[in-house]
């Protein structure tokens, strides 16, 4: 978890549920974050704006505002990453929630472990995205200002297309991708239903890429909703 000027991360509960919030504070301070609670869409709105988080935790099913609505609102100023908890399970909730901004989405009731470690992926995104220009994980090493990729040392030639869908995935790398956000990225806005171009492409990514095409360690699918980029820490590191 990072600090900012020596002082502790901020984290942001938005659920309406009292439980619920006493639960993730227990965690997020167990954890080190400082933690702030708002009940309603729009009180969460205005801690984000006062508080400047580092982390939202968003349920969707709050009184006043949809979380979607909370989630398209606080994207027109900022890129928080924000962790969707929600009991919604259906795969068209999850598509809207992480196509209207959400940087991962996770079902109610949860396991401790698991929200941490999405948390932690979450951090590392927001922190590293933009910073470094070569990313790595496991064999993968992309090198996004010369635009080299390499596999286990070993250079890889992609086409125009392979490495553009590639970039979105390391500029985006631990954060679920919906079919449509990847479409739209890379192919334009008229291309947001072929789900066969990204079928093509994925195909070619992991077999150029992976150890075995066949059971992607890398580029792993999140049933009827998208695509993740796994960050593989590798032995040394």
């Amino acid at each position: 978890m990072s600090e900012r000027a020596d002082k502790p991360a901020v984290a942001l509960i938005i659920d309406d549920e009292l439980q619920m919030r006493r639960l993730l504070r227990i965690m997020l301070e167990a954890q080190g974050y400082q933690v702030f609670e708002a009940k309603t869409g729009q009180e969460g709105l205005i801690e984000a704006a006062q508080r400047r988080p580092e982390v939202i935790l968003l349920d969707l099913g709050l009184p006043d505002l949809d979380g979607v609505a909370v989630l398209k609102r606080l994207r027109e100023w900022s890129r928080v990453p924000v962790l969707v908890l929600s009991v919604r399970d259906r795969e068209e909730d999850k598509v809207a929630a992480l196509d209207a901004g959400a940087d991962d989405y996770v079902t109610k009731p949860f396991a401790p472990n698991e929200l941490l470690a999405r948390l932690r992926v979450a951090h590392r995104h927001a922190h590293t995205a933009t910073d470094a220009p070569v990313f790595r994980s496991g064999p993968l090493e992309v090198d996004l200002a010369r635009r080299l990729v390499t596999v286990a040392g070993q250079p890889v030639k992609l086409t125009a297309t392979e490495y553009a869908l590639l970039a979105l995935f390391v500029r985006n790398a631990g954060r679920v991708l919906t079919h449509r956000q990847l479409l739209t990225e890379v192919w334009g806005p008229k291309a947001a239903e072929h789900n066969l171009y990204l079928r093509v492409y994925m195909a070619h990514l992991r077999e150029k890429l992976e150890a075995d095409p066949g059971r992607p360690e890398l580029f792993i699918t999140e049933s009827g909703i998208g695509y993740r980029l796994l960050e593989i820490q590798n032995p040394e590191n």
